[in-house]
Formats: C-alpha cells, sequence, structure tokens
C-alpha cells in the first residue's frame, strides 16, 4: 500500500490505522536521487503490496516533513526512509543507502513481515 501524505492531520489517521507500524519515504519531487529511491519503493510495493508505506512530498508539503524529522529525533533527508514500529522510528537511511535489501534487513531486524 503506498498512499500520499500531505498534512499532519493525514498522517495521524494513517499511522493509526497501520496502528502505528508503516515505512515512511521522505522524497523530493526535483532531485534525481529521489527518484532512485522512487524506484526502490514502487519495487518494494510491488514485492510487498500489504505493508502500507506513507509518502511524504518535502518540498510540496515541508512543514509535514519537517515536523516527522522532529517527532521522530531524526535529521532531515530526501529522500529518506524511515521504518516506524508501534510508533517510534526503528530504522532511518537516506540518499544511496535507499536499498530494497537495506529496507527488508531492518524489517527483519524489526521482526516485521512484509
Amino acid at each position: 500500500m503506498y498512499i500520499e501524505i500531505a498534512n499532519q492531520e493525514e498522517w495521524q489517521n494513517e499511522s493509526e490505522r497501520y496502528q502505528q507500524t508503516y515505512l515512511l519515504f521522505k522524497h523530493s519531487t526535483t532531485c534525481p536521487i529521489s527518484a532512485g529511491a522512487h524506484h526502490v519503493i514502487e519495487s518494494f510495493v510491488k514485492q510487498y503490496p500489504t505493508f502500507p508505506i506513507l509518502m511524504v512530498k518535502v518540498i510540496e508539503s515541508r512543514p509535514l516533513s519537517l515536523h516527522l524529522a522532529d517527532h521522530f529525533a531524526i535529521e532531515h533527508a530526501s529522500p529518506q526512509v524511515i521504518l516506524v514500529k508501534n510508533g517510534e522510528a526503528v530504522f532511518s537511511t537516506s540518499h544511496n543507502r535507499i536499498t530494497g535489501v537495506n529496507i527488508e534487513e531492518a524489517m527483519q531486524q524489526a521482526n516485521l513481515s512484509a
């Protein structure tokens, strides 16, 4: 499941809907590195279609993007992936380190199945 969120209310609603366990993808629509990360996420969705992925476009939804960085106490980056389990960030990576293998390993370490 790939869901774009644009504000704090949407984030709260979707995070509660998925019981505070999801993958958060912070995406820049103007960055070529982020475009590559977007392809990784799209491949992940095809492989694991039921695992929730919440996407924030960092330019278009800057207040939400900055709020999430503060909320999870993780320095803002773009592109960035944050794995959230039970409402807490258990993994974060950015830029060229966003790979299917890294995400799958993080999920295994967090005892999550996609």
